[in-house]
């Protein structure tokens, strides 16, 4: 068995998992601005109350997966991203606080707000940046990091990382379309059509553009018979927005703009994934190359055996006792004075 090619599956499964769930969540957080009432405010939040923590239990997975399973890759990640995850885990940290304290008073309710934004905006920005950071190539010399401190700040790394937030923000938007009715429902569909348009933008810009950051990737999309192969992304990408604005057009209720919007995600993850393979950094450190010993792959994945089924079970049952719409005055939180 091949464990290190397992273990990479199984860490791409927990990344798009955390990029899927706790990307509606920060998204709800990016149009925080834009809801206008701060009883649109509460009711966005209810949607998210209960799943928002556990969302983030993915991002755990992923990163301590990555230390402990790949130890080079993390090494040699860690130094050249330190400025945008560092941001990204203080954001993370300024939102969870401002997601408590908002429902505690009324006379700070906008500077909480506020924070609310900043830090599902910056996050989100930096998560994007991180990921361009990656796909344009670290530089590695011997067994470490090889460049300078700001190498991840380039043009393509700002564009991924605006890509993201409005990605996200259109998964925040559908989520509100699939959880609420009435006004909100209304507002949140005609933003997720402005949003989806500009989604689809990014992809688009973003695919053009990578082909040409690194000779791998270029034969991998740009030539034949290689193209043949990976034909199906860009047709399925399309399928998806145009699902994505039929489902907002028609009777906007169900979850079909949601769904429509995920797919967006996964096939562009799927794409990444296709540019990468077989390095997990390009342009040359290979998933076997990072991977800790067999023994250590092995004891490692017994746990996971363990844990990823109870994660999946948990989350799975906290969705299904959450399910159906949420109503503007009720919820899991309500204001405190």
């Amino acid at each position: 068995m091949d464990l290190p090619l397992l273990w990479a599956f199984i860490l791409a499964f927990a990344v798009l998992a955390y990029v899927v769930l706790d990307g509606f969540d920060l998204g709800i957080g990016i149009l925080f601005p834009f809801l206008k009432r701060h009883e649109n405010r509460d009711t966005a939040m209810n949607t998210v109350a209960p799943f928002w923590d556990g969302n983030e239990t993915w991002l755990i997975l992923g990163g301590g997966g990555l230390f402990a399973v790949f130890p080079l890759a993390y090494a040699v990640l860690m130094p050249a991203l330190y400025a945008p995850i560092i941001a990204m885990l203080l954001a993370l940290i300024f939102r969870g606080v401002a997601f408590e304290f908002r429902w505690r008073t009324v006379r700070w309710r906008g500077v909480w707000d506020l924070s609310f934004f900043a830090g599902s905006l910056v996050a989100a920005f930096a998560q994007g940046v991180s990921l361009g950071a990656i796909v344009q190539g670290i530089e590695v010399s011997g067994r470490a990091y090889g460049g300078g401190w700001f190498d991840w700040a380039t043009p393509f790394s700002m564009m991924t990382g605006v890509a993201v937030a409005v990605g996200y923000a259109l998964l925040g938007a559908t989520w509100i379309v699939m959880k609420t009715e009435g006004p909100l429902n209304r507002l949140a569909a005609r933003y997720a059509l402005f949003l989806g348009a500009g989604t689809v933008l990014a992809i688009a810009v973003v695919s053009a553009w990578m082909p040409f950051l690194q000779p791998s990737f270029y034969s991998r999309w740009l030539t034949f018979p290689q193209i043949l192969a990976v034909a199906p992304i860009p047709a399925l990408v399309a399928l998806s927005a145009w699902s994505l604005w039929k489902g907002l057009r028609n009777p906007i209720s169900g979850r079909r703009p949601f769904l429509s919007a995920l797919a967006l995600f996964a096939l562009s993850f799927a794409g990444i994934g296709i540019s990468f393979y077989p390095n997990i950094l390009p342009p040359a450190l290979t998933i076997w190359q990072a991977a800790a010993p067999d023994s250590s792959l092995v004891f490692l994945l017994v746990g996971a055996s363990v844990l990823i089924p109870l994660i999946l079970a948990y989350m799975t049952y906290s969705y299904w006792v959450f399910r159906g719409k949420v109503i503007e005055g009720e919820g899991y939180h309500t204001h405190g004075h």
